[in-house]
């Protein structure tokens, strides 16, 4: 029995992790192009776009768990099925019931991991992730001067620069234009200038060399115009506005957080009902996963003589349409139309229901086909469809 069980874990773990790794690879790299545009857009360094990445990770971890474990549970019971070993094992008398052992196994497993990043993980994560587009809009992450571009630095300074070598040690063809706190200006053009760091952090110093100024000011009768081979302008930095709280979005806020929000007093109602559809939003997800290797055995055992794949096809659209039910019943549960209970765990007891009503036919009823109907009709559309086709022609 436990060659048995080491052969289904095997079988299981190899599907469940490719579909992870898919699914991550495929959402990363949808997401990495907008977060390179974005940055480029921002004029962030390149480097953050990684640590956006690092942050939504969970995110998608928290979607890709379930379908990975529907996929690996489906497809092992399926290739069991399709070589015959499946009646092997039930001839030995290894019923359905003792089969799920293992996909039960990673199903226990795989829920705790998921009520782990969705509970506890993924709020920071997506917390931290929006303090780095704030960053990024505020400039705190540091600006890049953009080569041929006229660049804000807050309010009152414009610059541009010609030409930038040794990686923007080095500038060349400087235009900078200022605004002054006394209501005059500051125009000056220079041939090359680097930035220089001093002891405030708050305060740059811009040195130029073989250059021009222009001052006006309200007391100047004529703008006052200076010609230098060498001047250090200090430039104040711009003010930082600190960013949000955690908290003020529910999504933020951990499991206990979101208990505790959703049943204070001092709170407003809609936030209560937000908080409460979220938490259970989160735990209904994670209870799910102890359906799907139901789901999966009774959709991954194809009729007798079949190969078909539509089980495969109808599982996911099943995963994936409950899972879009409970976003909209968390959607009207936190708008108070519905109590949250009632939004989330009423569609969970009937898709359980369901799941549990296939997995009996496809274990208890002999001969019987949960999607038996289905599996005629695609049997029929088939061969309809290849009665149309073209046939070969025959050789005498």
């Amino acid at each position: 029995m436990k060659a048995i069980d080491r052969y289904m874990a095997r079988l299981i773990a190899v599907p469940l992790i490719s579909t992870l790794l898919i699914a991550a690879m495929l959402l990363v790299l949808d997401r990495m192009l907008r977060l390179f545009d974005f940055v480029a857009t921002e004029g962030g360094p390149i480097s953050v776009v990684w640590r956006m990445l690092a942050n939504l990770l969970p995110e998608y971890l928290g979607l890709g768990i379930p379908i990975g474990l529907l996929l690996g549970t489906l497809l092992a019971f399926r290739r069991l099925a399709t070589s015959s070993e499946l009646d092997v094992m039930r001839a030995v008398g290894m019923g359905y019931s003792r089969l799920l052992k293992v996909p039960y196994m990673y199903a226990i497993a795989l829920a705790l991991l998921n009520l782990g990043i969705v509970g506890f993980v993924q709020p920071w994560a997506r917390y931290n992730y929006e303090g780095l587009r704030f960053e990024l809009r505020s400039g705190a992450l540091g600006a890049s001067i953009k080569v041929g571009e006229f660049t804000n630095f807050g309010d009152k300074m414009t610059l541009r620069i010609e030409q930038s070598h040794n990686g923007g040690a080095d500038l060349e063809g400087i235009f900078l234009n200022r605004k002054m706190d006394d209501g005059g200006w500051l125009a000056v053009t220079a041939q090359s200038g680097k930035f220089l760091a001093t002891d405030d952090p708050d305060t740059i110093i811009f040195r130029l060399t073989n250059g021009t100024l222009v001052h006006e000011a309200p007391g100047f009768v004529v703008p006052r115009v200076l010609t230098f081979t060498a001047h250090d302008l200090p430039i104040d930095l711009p003010k930082l506005k600190n960013f949000r709280k955690r908290g003020d979005n529910n999504l933020e806020l951990t499991l206990p957080e979101l208990l505790r929000v959703g049943h204070s007093p001092a709170v407003s109602e809609e936030q209560r009902d937000t908080s409460r559809a979220n938490f259970h939003f989160r735990v209904v997800e994670a209870a799910t996963i102890f359906l799907l290797p139901l789901l999966a055995l009774a959709l991954g055992v194809p009729p007798k003589r079949s190969t078909s794949a539509l089980g495969v096809f109808l599982a996911l659209v099943m995963l994936i349409t409950y899972h879009k039910v409970n976003e909209y019943g968390a959607s009207i549960g936190g708008l108070g139309r519905i109590d949250p209970v009632i939004a989330l765990w009423g569609p969970f007891l009937i898709f359980a229901a369901l799941v549990i009503r296939m997995y009996y036919v496809a274990a208890f009823v002999p001969g019987g086909q949960p999607i038996g109907s289905l599996e005629r009709g695609a049997t029929k559309i088939g061969k309809a469809i290849s009665k149309r086709l073209p046939g070969r022609k025959r050789t005498a």
